[in-house]
């Protein structure tokens, strides 16, 4: 109900109108003010003595930050830097923060995203709602750079690169403030940023383009690999910020799903629905943040798709180049 009220012509956006429009600006007078506060030096903020990219958005919602963050990764892995991670761990629960995220760290305690990123990267990943304390953790490891996945608004953490995605098909919706609508922040913040990438849509002038580009399906059990087109009587689920985008890639693959089903961002499967949902068909797929969460107990019919961040050479070498800057002002640690 309320993606139709942020991003459609729901009337209920004007039935809830008077309850909503006042909670609204409240939220605005409080963001604003929390800012205000930190970037004037009245509550404390923390400066790492490496350089720190924060990849966010300025909209509730998943918009494809993950997939940018793990391309940042490899690219800087592959120039010989150490990255490291830090996540607040949405939705997960910790005995004790900062976590460093490992090969049996349940997903349950550190997230989701935190674990898909250390699993296909191998990078560094703490996971803390103190970001500070995650970055701390990470300096422990002999990191040299930070990227913060989400944390746009985690004023309390100094960075040199911001990074904002932007859903290139919803945008930002009614472009009202939360609750009315999705915005964490006016979209003037967009003016202040180092990079807008917009995930597919029409990239508008000054942002950089960006697709996910899909491999082969994986299987959760034996890691097999194979096109989505041959997998016949496909059952779907995501478990992301917008469902539909999932699915509409299975059917560019030339996918034809017998069923699809979206879940809400996050969330954590009950075992036995996702048996019964793929009881309806011969096999069933699911994005790969989703199968971080289910992997334990996958069936041998259960498969992922990867997808990969792609962006022209001109937009990578932009990219690339400014962290390069920002990272010879700190003192580079390449040879």
């Amino acid at each position: 109900m309320i993606g139709n009220i942020w991003f459609g012509k729901s009337p209920l956006f004007y039935v809830l109108w008077p309850l909503l429009w006042p909670l609204s600006i409240l939220f605005g007078v409080i963001s604003r003010k929390r800012r205000k506060d930190f970037l004037s030096g009245k509550r404390d903020r923390y400066r790492a003595p490496v350089p720190v990219i924060v990849v966010g958005n300025i909209t509730a919602g998943g918009n494809g930050k993950t997939p940018i963050v793990i391309w940042l990764l490899e690219q800087l892995q592959a120039q010989g830097y150490k990255p490291g991670v830090v996540s607040r761990g949405y939705g997960a629960k910790a005995e004790r923060y900062p976590l460093v995220v490992g090969e049996h760290t349940s997903t349950k305690h550190c997230g989701d995203e935190p674990k898909l990123i250390f699993q296909r990267t191998g990078a560094p990943v703490a996971v803390s709602p103190k970001r500070s304390d995650a970055v701390k953790a990470l300096l422990d490891l002999g990191i040299d750079i930070v990227v913060a996945d989400d944390g746009l608004q985690h004023y309390a953490l100094e960075r040199d690169i911001e990074i904002v995605v932007v859903d290139g098909e919803r945008r930002f919706g009614n472009e009202h403030l939360m609750p009315l609508g999705p915005l964490r922040e006016s979209t003037a913040r967009l003016s202040e940023v180092d990079f807008i990438v917009t995930n597919g849509g029409q990239a508008h002038v000054g942002e950089i383009a960006m697709n996910l580009t899909p491999s082969l399906a994986v299987n959760l059990n034996n890691n097999l690999k194979a096109p989505v087109s041959q997998l016949e009587s496909l059952v779907a689920i995501a478990g992301i910020g917008h469902p539909p985008r999932f699915f509409g890639t299975l059917e560019s693959l030339g996918a034809q799903p017998v069923l699809t089903k979206g879940f809400s961002d996050h969330q954590d499967f009950e075992p036995n629905e996702l048996t019964r949902l793929a009881s309806q068909g011969q096999h069933l797929i699911m994005t790969e943040k989703d199968a971080v969460k289910c992997r334990h107990y996958a069936q041998d019919n259960w498969w992922y798709l990867p997808v990969t961040a792609t962006f022209s050479r001109h937009d990578e070498v932009r990219i690339l180049s400014k962290i390069k800057e920002v990272k010879e002002q700190y003192g580079s640690s390449l040879a």
